[in-house]
C-alpha cells in the first residue's frame, strides 16, 4: 500500500515538473527568431540589439531591432568580431539612402579583395540592409 502512493506521489511530481517545463522549452534560443535559423555567427552579439555599444545612438533614431548579420551584409563570415561591430555602427550612423549604399559598396569591395586572396567566393547577400531600412523609415 505504502508503495503505491510513493508511486503515484512520483509520478505526479514527474508529470507536473514535464508540464511546467513545456512552456520554457518551446522558447527559441538565441540567434533563432525572425526567420535567422541558427549558425555560426547568428544570435545577439555586440552591438546587434540592445545592449552593444551603438544601442544608445540607434534606440534614439529607432534603430534597437535593426539587425546587420550574414544575410545582408557582404562578407560577414571574412570578418572579424571586431569588423563586424565596426561595420554595425557605421551602418546604425548613415542617415541617407545614399550614404549607405555607399558603405555597403566600400564594404563590398573590400570584402571582394579579401575573398579573392582566401581563394574562395564572395557569396551575395541575401537581403540589402539599405533598402530594409528605408523601408523601415530609418533612413531617408
Amino acid at each position: 500500500m505504502k508503495t503505491s502512493s510513493i508511486l503515484q506521489t512520483l509520478s505526479l511530481i514527474a508529470v507536473l515538473g514535464a508540464a511546467l517545463s513545456a512552456p520554457v522549452l518551446a522558447q527559441p534560443g538565441p540567434g533563432m527568431g525572425m526567420g535567422m535559423g541558427a549558425g555560426p555567427g547568428m544570435g545577439a552579439g555586440p552591438g546587434m540589439q540592445n545592449g552593444g555599444p551603438a544601442a544608445g545612438a540607434s534606440a534614439a533614431r529607432g534603430m534597437r531591432g535593426m539587425r546587420f548579420d550574414r544575410n545582408n551584409t557582404a562578407g560577414w563570415s571574412l570578418m572579424t568580431p571586431e569588423e563586424r561591430t565596426a561595420m554595425q555602427t557605421k551602418m546604425r550612423a548613415v542617415k541617407t539612402y545614399e550614404e549607405c549604399t555607399l558603405l555597403q559598396a566600400e564594404q563590398h569591395k573590400t570584402m571582394e579583395a579579401r575573398a579573392k586572396e582566401k581563394g574562395v567566393t564572395l557569396p551575395a547577400p541575401r537581403q540589402n540592409g539599405c533598402d530594409r531600412m528605408k523601408a523601415r523609415g530609418l533612413i531617408k
